[in-house]
């Protein structure tokens, strides 16, 4: 199972439109949103795909809620504990920095996916992937990042208009 991961869109639509174009090419599977949403125009790109939404620092939790669920796709809150491809992974934000820093050191995770710092990362600890796939708004380059949940295989991808 191959899954997209991408962060801080901060409602910017038109880069949101690029980085879905990419997860088209690599042939996803489902995505994973690290939080700093935005808001329904950002949510709703993601109609091709089961989508998981976790609230950033920026986001107004109960309604951006109610934007996911109304586009039919999977609400996490501010954590999301999923189990996909025979893989454990963790989904949230990063802005609360124990729950960061448990999710990681737990061992209990196979993939901690993160966003908030707009620096796109992966390493290990232990066991654990650790991966940030980058920003879609306030980076010096935007960034997603694809997952091959098989081999553990992580890239990130460069996102540039008109992709």
């Amino acid at each position: 199972m191959r899954i997209g991961v991408i962060s801080d869109t901060h409602g910017h639509e038109a880069h949101t439109q690029d980085a879905v174009a990419i997860l088209k090419q690599c042939d996803v599977e489902r995505i994973l949103h690290c939080g700093d949403v935005g808001g329904d125009e950002v949510v709703s790109q993601f109609v091709s795909w089961p989508t998981h939404f976790v609230a950033g620092n920026c986001d107004y939790p109960d309604q951006l809620g109610e934007i996911v669920k109304a586009n039919q796709q999977q609400w996490e809150g501010l954590f999301g504990d999923l189990h996909l491809g025979g893989k454990r992974i963790a989904l949230l934000h990063s802005h609360e920095q124990y729950r960061f820093d448990e999710a990681i050191h737990s061992g209990d995770f196979d993939l901690v996916c993160y966003g908030h710092t707009h620096v796109a990362e992966q390493r290990t600890v232990g066991q654990t992937h650790v991966l940030n796939p980058g920003a879609m708004y306030r980076a010096h380059k935007f960034t997603i990042a694809v997952v091959d949940l098989q081999t553990m295989e992580i890239s990130h991808r460069a996102v540039t208009s008109g992709s």
